[in-house]
């Protein structure tokens, strides 16, 4: 099954236009907004993508067509334009979302054309809503500079990290292998088709793969964490089957045949790639990555969340590398649905010396699963049962990588919190909708 796309990058000297710096009174007439989008956020964001669409729908083959189905990026965006407008006097506070935006715009390679479009769409969608009355004269002229202000910070940094990459865009990958790795999770392996060495990914980063979706008529990219360190011959992930829930068709009407509206591409990566089969990647990027210093590191996972950090693991034990203190927490439903699960064994057990562990199995298989082999808990992830040296907690100078569903996420954190972890040394990578609108 070949696969492939049209690959445009941004033209040299391509550029966004410039009304200005925000004034001060442009600021506070937007700050006042901020609760009245905070009440009608959700309807303006819904309606903007609607209009957008159905204005431009070749945009269809940008946006993710299952969180547009559930509302997840309506919902994302209206949180992030009401943050913005609320923070819009000191951007401090958003500017970790605002980089972890640039990265997946780059991964999606977004172009100045399109930041156009949104903005047009965007003002028109608040215009609707709150009626041309009040959203008029000063107050809309002030949304107009504020919204490019914001693009051009986004484009700003993009171009940064195009700069930065081995490519622009998306480039042709042949899958070498797939390897079943656990209960619905396959590791895919892709090798460049013209044979050129791979950028040093930093460990925790994704690319993007790029398909077209037949039953959908679109074309669908998705960010997948690369689940193995860096190598110059080939990329890895591990993508989790998302079986979902019964699909509807594009027209809205329920699709009796599939059964997959929640993973279009992972349902379609799992049936449809085989080896020798040819798709388009875009380079590595992503703003959750270990961090290059000598500090204790402790990974914590939830299922498929592992990937990210296996990456980091496979960094941190491998020949040559600085000898880091490790921490290894995660939870998973049982071996059979453990991802990674013998990789990730015989890294741990290689290093016994620096390499601690604390595995949940949430349902364990009394028939096969073995405590204190294969796991060191049953029941769900609690961080007060794990050991205070197993969580590094003595040394103030480790470092807290977590990934999962963003519920787990937001307990981890708590608790890593309520021990005296400082935020500062919590680094989260949110598999699913976060805080990223698209």
């Amino acid at each position: 099954m070949a696969i492939t796309h049209t690959n445009d990058s941004v033209e040299p000297g391509a550029s966004l236009p410039n009304p200005g710096p925000l004034t001060e009174a442009q600021k506070k007439l937007v700050k006042s907004t901020a609760p009245i989008l905070a009440q009608h956020g959700g309807e303006i964001t819904k309606r903007f993508y609607k209009q957008m669409l159905d204005r431009n729908p070749v945009l269809k083959n940008v946006f993710n067509h299952s969180k547009q189905q559930r509302g997840d990026q309506a919902e994302a965006l209206a949180r992030a334009v009401y943050a913005y407008a609320a923070n819009i006097d000191d951007l401090t506070p958003l500017l970790p979302v605002v980089e972890r935006i640039a990265h997946k715009h780059a991964s999606l390679n977004i172009v100045p054309e399109q930041y156009a479009i949104v903005g047009e769409n965007l003002l028109q969608a608040i215009t609707d809503v709150l009626g041309g009355d009040v959203f008029q004269g000063e107050l809309y002229d002030a949304w107009v500079v504020a919204y490019w202000s914001l693009a051009h910070i986004l484009f700003n940094r993009e171009t940064e990290l195009y700069k930065g990459s081995a490519w622009q865009g998306f480039k042709e990958f042949v899958v070498q292998k797939k390897v079943p790795e656990a209960e619905d999770v396959v590791s895919f392996y892709f090798a460049p088709k013209d044979g050129k060495p791979l950028p040093k990914h930093r460990p925790g980063q994704y690319i993007c793969v790029q398909t077209f979706v037949t039953e959908l008529g679109l074309q669908q990219s998705r960010q997948y964490s690369l689940s193995d360190s860096p190598h110059p011959d080939y990329f890895r992930i591990s993508v989790r089957r998302d079986r979902g829930v019964r699909a509807t068709t594009p027209s809205g009407a329920v699709d009796t045949t599939q059964a997959h509206q929640l993973g279009w591409m992972s349902n379609l990566l799992h049936d449809k790639l085989a080896a020798g089969d040819t798709i388009q990647l875009s380079a590595p990027f992503g703003d959750f990555f270990l961090a290059d210093n000598i500090s204790p590191v402790v990974l914590v996972s939830a299922g498929v969340g592992v990937t990210p950090l296996a990456s980091m693991l496979h960094t941190l034990v491998e020949d040559g590398a600085p000898a880091r203190p490790v921490s290894w927490v995660q939870v998973v439903r049982s071996r059979a649905a453990c991802p990674l699960h013998d990789e990730v064994t015989r890294l741990l057990a290689a290093h016994p010396e620096r390499v601690r562990r604390a595995v949940f199995y949430s349902r364990p298989d009394t028939a096969c699963d073995v405590a204190g082999t294969d796991f060191d808990f049953a029941g769900r992830l609690d961080l007060d049962k794990v050991p205070a040296e197993t969580l590094r907690l003595e040394d103030a100078s480790a470092h807290y990588y977590v990934c999962g569903p963003e519920a787990f996420m937001a307990e981890v954190i708590q608790r890593l919190k309520a021990k005296g972890v400082d935020v500062s040394r919590i680094h989260a990578e949110v598999f699913g909708q976060g805080a990223v609108p698209l």
